[in-house]
């Protein structure tokens, strides 16, 4: 466990800590991201135990958790996100001390390992928070008053052609094949049709 002590060591178990639990909250329940980033940090925590750190470096780490769930709740807040990354970078490279103030941590491992993780937050989080905020490609409610054609007689069950797609449909009274229908509402995957006039 000696080589944890290594600040450069130390700083990048951190960076990888903190990058797993930054990815654990925008996508949570598959549960690696969560072991990962437990791991992670408890050898950094072993790390921050034995070498010397500086508190406000700790606190500027923590602190930057809040503009980054801000920024992943809605789309167009990526002023809180580029908030967070500088947050994160600043607080992690100074966290390990040499003389009081001093960061412990080689400035090119710093500027390397922080520039990769940051262009990929920005990237990252960026995306998903556009795929979270996007409408659905298809959208089962705009179903609900279009109008198709009855490719089967339709009464209990049969089939109809709506929006570019086959359905399974079913009717109160019969409507032969070859019909213009009405979707009237939906059941499920079901489309409960009526003849359109």
């Amino acid at each position: 466990m000696d080589f944890l002590l290594e600040p450069n060591i130390a700083y990048l178990i951190l960076l990888g800590g903190v990058l797993l639990g930054l990815m654990s909250i925008i996508s949570p329940g598959t549960g690696l991201f969560e072991i990962g980033a437990f791991f992670c940090l408890a050898l950094a925590g072993y790390a921050v135990y034995n070498l010397s750190f500086n508190w406000w470096a700790l606190v500027i780490l923590i602190l930057s958790i809040a503009p980054f769930i801000y920024a992943i709740q809605k789309p167009k807040r990526e002023i809180y996100l580029g908030f967070s990354i500088l947050l994160l970078v600043i607080g992690s490279v100074f966290l390990f001390a040499v003389d009081g103030w001093k960061p412990a941590v080689n400035p090119f491992v710093a500027l390397v390992t922080s520039g990769l993780i940051s262009a990929f937050l920005w990237i990252a989080v960026r995306k998903i928070a556009q795929a979270a905020g996007a409408r659905p490609a298809h959208d089962l409610e705009t179903l609900v008053g279009a109008t198709g054609e009855a490719k089967s007689t339709i009464h209990e069950e049969g089939s109809v052609y709506v929006l570019g797609e086959m359905w399974s449909a079913r009717s109160d009274q019969a409507i032969p094949s070859g019909s213009s229908i009405r979707v009237v509402r939906r059941e499920g995957f079901i489309l409960v049709v009526e003849k359109d006039s």
